[in-house]
């Protein structure tokens, strides 16, 4: 059987990753009736329900909504982007997958695509074999539908949802206690629904609440109807974590205010627009939500009206937040006599510093080239096991191309997210490499890898029609 090999490595540090996924099970909905009371079971029927005779998600009404984290086990010819970015396998050998996939000679059959179904993202046990292999010491686990939540109609189904949701992600965290642990979901729908949520997951040593940068309507958090929340938050502790997932629409209740958040201005511009790439979607759009977030709580004092919150930034990437803090600082002195709101107590920077973390991704540079700023506001996130996650190695040789000291490599692949969850550093932890995986005779050698990443590769053409030369198709042999 063909073995994958990596270059050996070491650390000297335990690392946390501040965000990765679990795609929630079918489960979850059969074993709901454990937790909920018949009202809020018959809530949740009506308004986010997995069918299991169609296999379909029915979320207030419509069927086949969400982003399909129920479709688990491998689908023949199909690279789940959902779970598939286990140990080992890398963007380059997705890429090899996929290019398989377009051809129904060579495309994955139902084993195939069953081996790359990482079972981490929604077994416990699966998980920690492979946070072994990424490197990864602990985790804090965040669900895939996300973008979901916020749009159910229904105050009580949400609270149903949540609550489902919560518990299971609760005894997911039961296989080890010290190296799992889970944010918790809120029905942000009813503030005093979700204070409830947050002393109720509080009560199981829950960390971390997610909530939506906006809310269904339109509305930051900076309005007095949320306020019962984030006293909830003050009082238990629990870090309020921000996570952006920009909304397609589809779910939007009637009445919507169409106050777009920026990463919906983004997501109608690349569509209406006929963009051929659509990179945009996944990347400006998150870090959008987060500053327009990011903004709206430090120049209205938020901190200051609750100062005993703490927030993490998650999936937003964290390069734009020098520059925007920058700005903010800037504004802030430049019309400060002119100030409508109360006055800040402190600069916008110096506010975030005492009060926030912001996620990074492994593959993200400039962090490391600005230690001093990023000194105790970073934390690593992997984003494992979507398609674009990767490990703790990666993390860690991107570092170390920036000559970043060990010193900082703690703080930020470990130490910054600990202190602000208040979680201790696991007694032991991984110090090397796994070097070895044994695949399956099918995976993809270096030569196919190499040639999928050619541009050519991934063009799909019509029966009979060859090359193309300066973007005209020249007629010839079948490609």
């Amino acid at each position: 059987m063909p073995i994958q090999k990596f270059a050996p490595m070491t650390k000297d540090f335990p690392t946390f990753d501040c965000d990765a996924h679990v795609t929630e099970p079918a489960w979850i909905w059969e074993r709901a009736k454990d937790w909920l009371s018949k009202d809020e079971l018959d809530a949740l029927k009506t308004t986010m329900w997995f069918d299991q005779e169609t296999k379909q998600l029915i979320v207030n009404g419509h069927a086949g909504a969400g982003i399909g984290s129920q479709r688990i086990g491998g689908t023949a010819g199909f690279v789940n982007i959902l779970t598939s970015a286990g140990p080992g396998l890398k963007h380059n050998i997705q890429r090899a997958l996929n290019v398989r996939n377009l051809n129904l000679k060579t495309a994955l059959t139902k084993e195939q695509a069953n081996y790359i179904d990482h079972k981490g993202s929604y077994e416990p046990t699966a998980r920690l074999r492979d946070m072994d292999v990424q490197g990864i010491d602990q985790v804090m686990i965040i669900p895939t539908d996300i973008d979901t939540y916020p749009w159910l109609q229904n105050a009580v189904g949400a609270k149903a949802v949540c609550k489902a949701y919560n518990e299971w992600a609760y005894d997911y965290c039961q296989a080890n206690p010290e190296r799992i642990f889970f944010a918790a979901m809120l029905p942000m729908q009813d503030p005093v629904f979700a204070a409830q949520e947050v002393y109720r997951v509080a009560a199981k040593g829950c960390r971390v609440a997610l909530v939506r940068p906006v809310d269904a309507m339109g509305n930051y958090p900076i309005q007095p109807k949320f306020d019962p929340v984030w006293r909830a938050m003050e009082e238990t502790g629990v870090v309020y974590g921000m996570h952006p997932f920009p909304a397609t629409g589809t779910l939007k209740p009637p009445g919507y205010s169409a106050q777009y958040s920026g990463a919906e201005l983004i997501s109608k511009t690349v569509f209406s627009s006929g963009l051929p790439h659509f990179f945009l979607t996944n990347v400006q759009n998150f870090q959008a939500e987060a500053a327009l977030w990011v903004t709206a709580v430090l120049m209205s004092g938020f901190f200051e009206r609750f100062p005993k919150i703490r927030a993490a930034v998650f999936e937003a990437s964290s390069t734009w937040l020098s520059f925007l803090l920058d700005e903010c600082d800037k504004f802030y002195r430049l019309y400060r006599n002119e100030r409508q709101m109360v006055p800040l107590k402190r600069l916008p920077s110096e506010t975030f510093a005492e009060y926030c973390v912001t996620g990074f991704e492994g593959d993200e540079a400039p962090p490391s080239r600005l230690p001093e700023f990023y000194r105790d506001i970073l934390a690593w996130s992997s984003d494992v096991y979507h398609h674009d996650g990767d490990d703790a190695w990666r993390a860690i040789e991107t570092m170390r191309k920036c000559e970043l000291p060990d010193a900082y490599q703690a703080r930020f692949l470990g130490e910054n997210a600990r202190k602000m969850y208040r979680i201790s550093a696991p007694k032991t932890f991984i110090r090397e490499r796994v070097t070895e995986i044994e695949r399956p005779d099918w995976w993809p050698t270096e030569d196919e890898v190499q040639r999928a990443l050619e541009p050519e590769a991934g063009i799909v053409r019509r029966r009979g029609e060859g090359p193309r030369v300066n973007g005209h198709a020249q007629e010839g042999a079948r490609s």
